[in-house]
């Protein structure tokens, strides 16, 4: 069978309870699908119009819902009396039978009453009362519901892409706006090995932090943007690892030929194998991040896109920077205190699980060079609808 492309959109309600993550991890463990793009949207009324206008003349969706769905759409996505915009994040997974794997992971809108083993069986609620009438209503989540649903929902959803999705600013109220920080958080590509749940539990103990992302891209770093984002820590580890190597080196040099080398040998070794040793580490991040080893690639290909991917989010709110870094934890994830997202789920100090940005100009330099903002879904809808 051939791949399909398929969408799933979290609901602004989803997403406010921050159970974004766990409906991300079993989305993924669940269906064995790959997530390859995602994308926040701030809806406007036009939007949000035109969406449930979908919904409305769609056979594909159970009659006795249509109605309630549509409504649903046009009251919860459609921005507020004082143009206060809703979050809306939008994944799209590809792989066999996508669609398919998609509904029956999410599941209908009756798993909400008494079932856990779906999406909307755990996260929505359809409930009635004693006369039929529905006296609340939330799906957590949308779904196309057949192939050609997916094709027109990409198609009205990549129109407004730039205009209504990307960084989203203006879709959170902060009470007290003068500690307000952007940072980036990585989820990085040891957690997209295989589709698993790990990326969506990782997201859960960020949401610990009580902010909100406003901005997400899944995400193949190239070289280019590699070389860019770590550049910094180049001559770092230049000076911090090349002086442990070459401490190692005389004192193997001296176990072997059993006798204290002179200055001038450490002197040598200081300036060849202390650089060498601390480029090949640079060199080993960036094939972690981006699937390559640096020195074997030029030309053109150093700005192609990586070969493995990453999701990229914006978190924003008071004193966003520190409240992520304190979750995240140390780099070396044995130094780091339980429950954190690297002691949880780093391994050592390059495969640890996410990188958070370090100060708030960081974070503008980093969010920057990974082009948060840019748009991903036009080309998927290409790639599949043309």
């Amino acid at each position: 069978m051939s791949k399909e492309l398929g969408y799933v959109l979290i609901t602004p309600y989803t997403l406010r309870k921050s159970r974004t993550g766990g409906i991300l991890g079993r989305l993924l463990s669940r269906t064995g699908l790959d997530l390859v793009a995602a994308r926040m949207f701030g809806p406007s009324a036009e939007l949000a119009h035109r969406y449930a206008e979908l919904i409305r003349v769609n056979e594909k969706v159970w009659p006795e819902i249509r109605e309630l769905l549509s409504d649903y759409i046009e009251r919860e996505m459609s921005p507020t009396a004082d143009g206060q915009c809703h979050r809306v994040l939008m994944l799209l997974f590809e792989g066999e039978n996508a669609v398919h794997k998609l509904r029956d992971a999410i599941g209908g809108f009756e798993d909400s009453i008494e079932s856990a083993d779906t999406i909307r069986g755990t996260y929505g609620d359809y409930i009635k009362a004693l006369d039929g009438s529905v006296t609340y209503f939330e799906p957590a989540v949308l779904v196309g519901p057949s192939a050609q649903a997916v094709k027109n929902t990409l198609v009205l959803w990549g129109e407004f892409s730039e205009s209504d999705g990307g960084i989203l600013d203006h879709t959170i109220r902060l009470a007290d706006k003068g500690n307000v920080q952007k940072t980036l958080v990585i989820i990085k590509p040891d957690n997209f090995t295989f589709p698993s749940a790990r990326p969506g539990n990782i997201l859960d103990t960020f949401s610990r932090s009580g902010l909100r992302i406003i901005g997400a891209k899944l995400h193949r770093m190239s070289l280019a943007e590699a070389f860019e984002f770590y550049g910094p820590v180049q001559p770092v580890l230049r000076e911090k690892l090349g002086g442990m190597a070459v401490d190692r080196a005389c004192k193997t040099l001296q176990e072997e030929f059993d006798f204290e080398m002179p200055d001038e040998v450490k002197g040598a070794l200081a300036d060849t194998l202390g650089p060498a040793f601390g480029d090949n580490q640079f060199y080993s991040i960036m094939q972690f991040m981006t699937g390559q080893w640096a020195p074997d690639v030029s030309g053109d290909e150093i700005a192609a896109e990586g070969k493995v991917c990453c999701l990229a989010l914006v978190y924003a709110g008071d004193n966003a920077v520190e409240k992520i870094r304190d979750i995240l934890g140390p780099t070396d994830p044995s130094k780091a205190a339980p429950g954190s997202v690297r002691k949880e789920f780093g391994t050592d100090i390059m495969v640890n699980a996410a990188h958070a940005s370090d100060s708030p100009e960081n974070a503008t330099r980093e969010i920057g060079i990974v082009k948060v903002a840019d748009d991903t879904i036009k080309r998927w809808y290409d790639k599949y609808f043309g």
